[in-house]
């Protein structure tokens, strides 16, 4: 599949154009120069075209420290990845000494270039348009990204090289089956997204980093390094996975920009669509309020939640910091008894071997279904042993329960009176469930509903 990768100085459009050719806002768009600080892939539809697409960090002249140092290494990867570059201008400013800088050396690269000029709607960037020849890579594509205008002559200069990719990879299949003996492969299974979520500076990044074992995401020491959330492609052990790597979450009162509360809300958004969030702690720190809010926020959304309590070759006393994780997450997360948790250093990848068996096995309880048989048989066990209370001087009775779906694992109970079980016997069946079958650590939902038993 052709790769196009977008690039070029801070705040000419590139994430508002790659928005456009993925057809949804994936990445954050905002007037702040050099909000993009990851590279981020989706795959693009231009016409009947189909293409890979990466939106870069901002090209920036001067590196001035760390953070900077480790975007423009991003945009570099992704440059060298790509079978053709977009280099974005911005048709309103014109040309400027860092496009020509930048135009520069993309002619002496070896990734071919073909000239975008931005926001072209209307007579403002007529001008910008024509000096953008000066640039020397030829005639430029006018274009409006937010407006979706120029996606036509956009779609005609990217043709050639999509033809070539296209021929390139049907070679690459026939090689392949004729090594394999033309056999189809088996069917992958469906990517597990799997999220990373936490507070700001707890080791995101650099445990998303030390899984793919390459600097994929860009890590400093800055609170808020990570803006968006960034999804990556990979495969363990057979398993596709789709991983999230997301802003860190502070208390809502001390968002102080609109542009953080945008990377708090991609945050979000990553949370209710993952299958698994692994909650990243600080050890140094233990468990705060903050990471409390998370994690309950992750089991009302019904996700398989885990802990990963990083910086663990800080602590000194590790004996005093697990237990005092396990009162708090006792005390504070009873909705999830027995969460899971792995203990591990991303900087030194010490222990970071054990996260993602224990995300594969929270995994499988997260999708694990109950034949009625057993279910119900669990329930006679459960309501002899304490029956439900009463209700109105009669006692209310639980004539059976079926599991509805998984995902999170829910259970419907058909019982007399549903709206006056109480929540703690609710509490209690739950408990039981978690284990007799193996449910620990996992939200599960029990919901009573008035009927008869159909096997009655």
């Amino acid at each position: 599949m052709l790769t196009v990768a977008i690039i070029g100085r801070p705040n000419v459009g590139k994430s508002t154009l790659f928005n456009r050719l993925v057809g949804k806002r994936l990445a954050i768009v905002d007037d702040t120069p050099g909000v993009t600080r990851d590279r981020r892939e989706g795959e693009a539809r231009l016409g009947p075209l189909r293409f890979m697409v990466i939106d870069t960090a901002g090209l920036e002249d001067v590196r001035v420290g760390e953070l900077e140092a480790a975007m423009q290494a991003q945009t570099e990867r992704a440059l060298a990845q790509a079978d053709v570059a977009l280099l974005l201008t911005d048709a309103r400013s014109g040309v400027t000494p860092l496009d020509s800088h930048f135009a520069d050396l993309l002619r002496r690269g070896s990734t071919p270039v073909i000239l975008v000029a931005n926001k072209c709607e209307g007579r403002a960037g007529n001008a910008g348009f024509m000096d953008a020849f000066a640039l020397g890579l030829g005639e430029p594509v006018a274009i409006s990204a937010e407006h979706g205008e120029g996606m036509g002559e956009l779609y005609d200069a990217l043709l050639p090289w999509a033809e070539e990719a296209g021929a390139r990879d049907a070679e690459g299949m026939t090689e392949a089956g004729n090594e394999t003996g033309g056999e189809a492969g088996a069917i992958a299974e469906a990517p597990l997204h799997l999220a990373m979520v936490g507070r700001p500076n707890v080791g995101k990044s650099t445990l998303v980093n030390q899984l793919l074992g390459e600097e994929r995401l860009v890590t400093s020491s800055e609170a808020g390094t990570t803006r968006d959330s960034i999804a990556v492609a990979w495969t363990y052990r057979g398993q596709e996975i789709r991983l999230i790597d997301t802003a860190g979450l502070r208390r809502k009162a001390r968002l102080t920009e609109s542009l953080e509360e945008l990377s708090v809300a991609d945050a979000l958004r990553a949370i209710r669509f993952a299958h698994v969030t692994v909650l990243v702690l600080d050890a140094t720190q233990g468990l705060e309020k903050q990471d409390l809010t998370i994690a309950r926020l992750v089991v009302e959304e019904g996700r398989a939640p885990l802990i990963a309590v990083n910086k663990w070759d800080l602590v000194d006393d590790h004996t005093a910091v697990l237990a005092d994780l396990r009162d708090r997450l006792q005390t504070s997360l009873t909705q999830v008894q027995g969460i899971r948790f792995v203990t591990l250093s991303a900087l030194t990848g010490r222990g970071v071997h054990r996260l993602l068996p224990a995300v594969l096995e929270t995994y499988g309880r997260w999708n694990r279904r109950i034949a009625t048989g057993p279910l119900n048989r669990w329930l006679r066990d459960m309501t002899d042993r304490h029956p439900p209370p009463m209700a109105k001087g009669r006692r209310i009775q639980i004539r059976y329960a079926t599991q509805t779906k998984a995902r999170p694992p829910t259970f419907v109970l058909f019982t007399s009176r549903p709206e006056d079980l109480p929540e703690h016997y609710l509490r209690y069946l739950a408990g039981g469930l978690r284990d007799q079958f193996g449910l620990t650590g996992i939200p599960i939902r029990l919901l009573p509903r008035k009927g008869k038993n159909p096997y009655a």
